[in-house]
């Protein structure tokens, strides 16, 4: 691969972490961590041994190149240290005193048998954020065991909800356990980074792949889709696969599938129009959510007959038309074509090697209306040593530099790191909830902005006399709620007065909503030139398609998702109805540009805007397979359990009814672990087996004998003796036995919200990371809606009574219903 010029910080001031430096040891799993603090700007430095990382040799390999290494990679820097010689161990902790973030992915223990642990380092740097990202953290009983992407999934709570009723659990297609999880974690040190600018000290922060799987991929405890009437996913959750959901219906049409997701009364109407008059639904009771699904089946029969007569592309455009949330099944191949995301620049050209190009996705969004992803390519190996330790470099100018002191007082013991910050959320349904709700665990005052006209759909899929649900409670737990009509004057002047005492402003409507309120960016910049206006939504706020009606399930479609997450041997076996992928992780993306852009106010004192469209996680989570898709049409295509480049991996059943563990070998000596563990010491003479291709030629082989071995064992003997072993092994647990997993136990993942409304407790999770100084989220409760609008519009508008009450009286202000404050006196 070329290397291009350096550029140094120079070439990204313009960009929002632009000045900050970070030092990464890679691990091959969660190089997207580093990737988009280096696409946000800021001077990222792999530290790499003599003969390179082992991500430099991960598949995909194209023309002898890694494509994972190359997409993980770009925007980086790197230098070759042999961290067991003393000379580089002395450059290493010359290269950590420069350094404000250190990330740091080697295993338990392994930079303290060098003399360079974490304690020491941050001794002679108390400024310093360490990011320690392990498998399942530092501490617990999980804390020696080795996992892969595939372990991840089933030990967190993700197989058991994926694959059909009565047959073996399915793998979601490529890493979206590990990937979804670096993104977590930038969102966490870029949160103690905050903290250390504000208190002058540092942080280490013990992270866990295992936890941010359980709290970001397909949670089984927070904020569920409207789907689920306010149920959480553990409470609904059954022992076997679930049903696909039935409100997102995969339909064949003449040329292939559509998906309709349809929920809200509106919705229905125009389907109902749309089918014409005769058919037997066209009474308004059919309009309730709760009326269609009793009869379900044959509503969406009828949805079918519609659809089976006409091609994608015209369902598509017809549906957009009248209204209707619709999308075609799209696949890899054709999203690379796809008009849309060519307008917006979500794939842009990319050279492999000399003659090899291809395309790759672009970044994960736009910071101030500008992409912000690759603009260089992965450094090879060392290629920036010179520039770091040679005369003049990076570390002889920061030699005797005087630390930047914080502005603030210095901390002196836990606390949370946007604690003084006022947010305006118009967050609305999972991603919408979760960011807003990432703020309030923070300690920023969040202040929900409601209206009862145009209600947030979480608050309107509940069924019956529910005023609160545990979904509602734990997506906004921590917020005050504020009832403001924004289609009167005076209520967009009211706004407008919040947001002159605010520091971040939140939404996730349709693009172009806010402006047509009059609420734009460019309206609110005038009012407050501080202000970070910060959005999602489903396809981006630019491009033919931007202001479709989006939904997760739309947008799993239209990305490739949908056709790769299935069963390749059967056909509309999709499996990715139960999942709210991308929600969770698109609000912890549109958190860390926000931040980021804090960041950034600290030193410029101006504000902007961060936009992220939700599909685009998905491509750039995948970057390496969408990059051999345009070189190699048809590689990236759906393999149910099998991996394409390792064996064994796959899902084995286990003693028991409807037992499972995965079992994943990536490397030579977890496969010498596995054949003595399981007594086939003789597979390590078989001339077959010495290497991974020839592995996963004989995979039938392998594979069988494993499951025969793991038959005669019950799930956590088979896990127990493999990762005893040194084999990443992982049981697939249900939600149901979250409770009692040993792990997350002893990590104190479980919280308890105890919620006005609700009569029992409901289990909540922690924070996203275990951390010496940011304490933990405070478990206030869910506001009702406009709970708190007299409150907010005394203390922070300085409004007298007789002016909210005028307000009241005009339909301004809302305040809470009669029956709602009942429930909360009660």
């Amino acid at each position: 691969m070329t290397v291009m010029p350096i550029k140094g910080n120079a070439a990204n001031a313009h960009l929002p972490l632009a000045g900050v430096r970070v030092i990464e040891i890679p691990d091959g799993k969660t190089e997207m961590c580093g990737r988009l603090l280096a696409d946000l700007g800021a001077e990222v430095i792999l530290v790499e041994a003599p003969n390179g990382s082992a991500s430099r040799h991960l598949e995909p390999v194209v023309a002898g190149v890694s494509l994972y290494f190359a997409t993980h990679n770009a925007n980086k820097l790197s230098v070759e240290l042999d961290l067991n010689e003393l000379g580089d161990k002395l450059r290493f902790e010359r290269l950590i005193r420069t350094a404000d973030i250190f990330i740091d992915t080697t295993p338990l223990g392994a930079l303290d048998k060098l003399g360079l642990g974490v304690a020491k380092l941050m001794q002679r740097k108390p400024e310093l954020v360490v990011l320690s990202m392990t498998d399942f953290g530092q501490t617990g009983p999980y804390a020696k065991y080795v996992a892969t992407n595939a372990v991840h999934i089933a030990l967190g709570g993700v197989l058991c909800r994926s694959g059909m009723p009565g047959l073996v659990p399915l793998l979601p297609p490529v890493n979206l356990a590990v990937e979804s999880a670096a993104l977590q974690a930038v969102w966490s040190v870029l949160l103690a980074y905050w903290q250390r600018l504000n208190t002058g000290v540092g942080d280490h922060l013990d992270f866990s792949i295992h936890e941010a799987t359980a709290q970001i991929l397909d949670p089984g405890l927070g904020v569920t889709g409207s789907a689920a009437a306010g149920a959480s996913a553990r409470s609904s959750a059954v022992r076997d696969r679930p049903l696909p959901i039935p409100l997102y219906p995969t339909l064949q049409c003449a040329d292939g599938y559509v998906r309709t997701c349809i929920l809200n009364p509106r919705q229905w109407d125009a389907m109902s129009a749309w089918m014409g008059h005769s058919h037997e639904f066209t009474d308004p009771s059919f309009r309730v959510i709760s009326k269609r699904l009793a009869v379900f089946k044959k509503v969406n029969a009828a949805i079918g007959e519609l659809c089976s007569r006409q091609a994608a592309a015209g369902l598509v455009a017809e549906g957009r038309r009248r209204g209707v949330p619709i999308a075609a099944l799209a696949t890899p191949a054709t999203v690379l074509k796809d008009e849309h995301f060519a307008a917006r620049g979500a794939f842009i050209p990319f050279t492999v090697a000399p003659g090899v190009e291809g395309k790759v996705p672009a970044g994960f969004m736009e910071v101030d209306g500008a992409r912000v992803g690759i603009r260089q390519p992965a450094p090879a190996l060392g290629a920036h040593n010179d520039f770091i330790f040679g005369a003049g470099g990076v570390v002889e100018k920061h030699e005797g530099k005087v630390p930047e002191a914080a502005t603030n007082v210095r901390l002196t013991g836990r606390r949370r790191p946007l604690e003084g910050m006022r947010v305006i959320d118009f967050g609305v349904i999972v991603a919408g909830a979760e960011l807003g709700r990432l703020f309030a665990d923070q300690g920023a005052d969040v202040i929900k902005i409601e209206n009862r006209a145009f209600p947030d759909g979480l608050r309107q899929a509940l069924h019956g006399d529910a005023l609160m649900t545990d979904s509602f409670a734990a997506g906004h737990r921590g917020k005050r709620s504020m009832g403001l009509n924004l289609k009167s004057p005076k209520g967009v002047e009211l706004l407008k007065q919040l947001v002159v005492k605010a520091d971040v402003v939140l939404s996730n409507f349709k693009p172009g909503t806010l402006e047509s309120l009059g609420l734009g960016y460019e309206v609110l910049k005038n009012v407050n030139p501080r202000i970070v206006v910060a959005d999602s939504s489903a396809l981006g706020s630019t491009g033919p398609q931007s202001r479709s009606l989006g939904y997760g399930p739309l947008v799993r479609m239209m990305t490739g998702l949908t056709a790769l997450w299935c069963y390749p041997e059967i056909e509309n076996s999709f499996c990715d109805c139960n999942t709210i992928y991308p929600d969770h992780v698109a609000s912890r993306v549109v958190a860390v540009g926000a931040i980021a852009k804090i960041i950034d106010r600290y030193r410029s004192g101006i504000g902007g805007t961060v936009s992220v469209s939700q599909a685009e996680i998905f491509l750039t989570s995948s970057s390496e397979y969408f990059l051999q898709e345009s070189i190699h049409p048809g590689s990236f295509m759906p393999h149910g359990n099998a991996s394409v480049y390792y064996a064994p991996e796959g899902v084995f059943p286990c003693a028991g009814d409807d037992e499972w563990c995965v079992v994943s070998v990536h490397d030579e000596q977890q496969w010498k672990n596995l054949a003595i563990a399981i007594g086939q010491s003789s597979w390590l003479d078989d001339m077959r087996l010495m290497n991974a291709r020839g592995r996963v030629e004989h995979r039938s082989e392998i594979e069988a004998t494993i499951a025969k071995w793991t038959k005669t064992r019950t799930v956590n003997e088979a896990m127990e003796t493999l990762q005893n072993a040194g084999v990443p092994a992982g049981k697939m647990i249900r939600l149901s036995e979250y409770d009692d997993d040993p792990q997350l136990k002893a990590r104190n993942f479980f919280r308890t919200l105890n919620q006005p409304g609700i009569p029992e407790p409901i289990i909540v999770e922690n924070g996203p990371t275990k951390s010496l100084h940011i304490a933990e989220p405070e478990m206030r409760p869910a506001p009702y809606q406009a709970q708190h609008t007299r409150e907010i519009a005394s203390q922070i508008l300085g409004l007298s009574e007789a002016e909210i009450d005028a307000l009241i009286e005009t339909g301004d202000l809302e305040v809470m219903p009669v029956k709602q404050k009942d429930v909360l006196s009660s």
